[in-house]
């Protein structure tokens, strides 16, 4: 077989299947594009707020509000760190699935509730699913994914996600104008199809083989790596990966124990940078604001005097899902860093316009709206195209095979730690009521800084890994340092050029010679 076709068979059979398990991305961007909507729904709002006879109308308090929106993330923080023990005790595959179980318990908490408290708690169990699940998908394409194609099929896992808001707030203004408990409670039960369809996919793939290697499962490992590179069990491919990922694994192993500990520890494998980088990067994230839009979004066009918030909601989210597709596209073309570094300058200068535009503009200044509408959907186009999916592309891939379950649980427990955190704080920031900062739109200077953070750290801390397995990676981790990673990792991918390929290289360079010596024989034939 020829190393075009081994390419195409393996990147079509590996493709289909982790592109599957990014449908977890779903449930999170799901889960959390459909709740701003529902708490500005006049029959939400009857069930669960009070009524104000200054306003005459219905209203929760900042309190609830926070409570309300930032209780998911309190769970996805608990849901991820508890991914290591139940990714290395199931698997990937049956961990995520017992990770559907609590989540389909809050969804049907949710939809029953009629009051506050068991809502609330329905939130919690459902967070602690999506909290699960948003740590063992990216571990399980990161552990399945070809090295060529790896960053844009992992960036797929956010792709989802942008697909899951939208859907929810196209659903979410379909149903708020409806009668009675209606409103809510389809756009909520709805995610049970989509466990549904998950947890059903899940069960027929295989496991990762680098996980069922680790659990000297080797037999196992080598069929599913037969099932992922389409190629059968004795075959060159199959015996090479496995041979590459098993001693790249007893070599992590010789080192020492795989302690929490050993996580943040700087021996020869630079766990400690990698566990710091892989914190930071999942924090800095969401310290962008990306979730102030999504969260408060439809609150905070409201407030802004714009007609119709849940129409322009859905505009953002669109914006959300179709820039997405240039960063799947783009991390296997140019790059984490450099895209990452792009990303943070574009989001800053978007947010200091956005804030500078909020400040000059009142409520019915027409074009003003209309500018700083334009620079949200600047904001995360750029966050759409880089920040978005490389935050879990890099997590996904920079940790060794020994620490990568307990090293993904924290970091994904950092990304959802400041989600609570920016989710629970943001109402008393912006809310013009007592008790409250009233920032409105001057929060984004503080998003802004927080971009600027994102630069610095970029350029300091994250290596180049294009195109490296994951064994590759941790040589590069091992042998280079972070500003000189890329030069670096050109080297490791030309010393490693697989022999098919040398071979292949030297037969169409001799395929070209003989070419040219027979149109130079034809054309001295021509001239005789």
């Amino acid at each position: 077989m020829s190393t075009a076709v081994a390419i195409a068979k393996t990147s079509k059979m590996a493709v289909l299947m982790t592109c599957f398990a990014a449908f977890g991305g779903f449930l999170y961007g799901y889960d959390t594009g459909y709740i701003s909507g529902v708490k500005e729904m006049d029959g939400w709002l009857e069930l669960f707020g009070t009524f104000n006879a200054a306003t005459n109308k219905y209203e929760i308090t900042s309190g609830d509000n926070s409570l309300i929106t930032s209780i998911l993330s309190a769970g996805t923080f608990v849901g991820a760190l508890g991914a290591y023990p139940v990714g290395d005790r199931l698997g990937r595959r049956f961990g995520i699935i017992a990770y559907l179980g609590l989540f389909c318990i809050g969804v049907a908490l949710q939809t029953g509730a009629t009051s506050i408290p068991p809502f609330v708690v329905g939130r919690v169990f459902a967070g602690l699913g999506v909290g699960g699940t948003s740590c063992l998908v990216p571990m399980y394409q990161s552990e399945c994914a070809p090295k060529h194609i790896r960053g844009g099929i992992v960036a797929a896992y956010q792709w989802m996600i942008t697909i899951g808001l939208l859907i929810a707030a196209v659903i979410v203004n379909g149903t708020k104008d409806m009668a009675g408990a209606s409103c809510y409670r389809i756009p909520i039960g709805l995610q049970f199809i989509w466990a549904a369809i998950l947890g059903g996919g899940l069960a027929i793939l295989p496991e990762s083989p680098r996980y069922l290697i680790m659990k000297g499962r080797d037999e196992a490992a080598q069929k599913a790596l037969s099932r992922i590179l389409g190629a059968p069990m004795d075959s060159p491919q199959v015996h090479e990966e496995y041979a590459e990922i098993a001693a790249n694994l007893h070599h992590e192993r010789a080192v020492g124990a795989t302690s929490y500990l050993a996580c943040f520890q700087n021996g020869a494998g630079r766990n400690g940078l990698r566990m710091w980088t892989g914190i930071g990067i999942q924090a800095l994230q969401q310290l962008t604001g990306i979730n102030f839009i999504f969260y408060y979004g439809t609150q905070f066009f409201k407030n802004s005097g714009i007609q119709n918030p849940f129409i322009i909601t859905i505009a953002t989210n669109v914006v959300n899902v179709g820039m997405t597709v240039p960063g799947i596209w783009g991390v296997d073309h140019f790059g984490r860093r450099g895209m990452l570094l792009l990303g943070a300058a574009g989001m800053c200068i978007s947010q200091i316009i956005v804030a500078a535009v909020g400040v000059a503009i009142d409520a019915d200044n027409l074009a003003g709206q209309r500018v700083l509408i334009a620079f949200v959907c600047f904001f995360i186009a750029f966050f759409a195209a880089t920040w978005g999916p490389l935050a879990w592309v890099v997590t996904g891939e920079i940790y060794p095979t020994s620490i990568r379950a307990k090293a993904m649980s924290m970091s994904t427990a950092s990304n959802w730690l400041l989600n609570f955190a920016i989710g629970y704080a943001t109402p008393y920031l912006v809310d013009d009521v007592p008790g409250s900062a009233g920032l409105g739109s001057n929060v984004f200077w503080i998003w802004g800084g927080c971009c600027v953070c994102c630069f610095v750290f970029v350029f300091f801390l994250v290596p180049e890994t294009k195109g490296l397995s994951l064994e590759q990676v941790d040589i590069l981790y091992r042998n280079s340092s972070i500003l000189k990673s890329n030069a670096f990792r050109k080297q490791i991918l030309a010393e490693n050029m697989h022999d098919e390929d040398k071979e292949a290289y030297q037969q169409n360079k001799s395929e070209a010679g003989q070419a040219q010596h027979v149109e130079k024989r034809d054309l001295g034939d021509a001239t005789v």
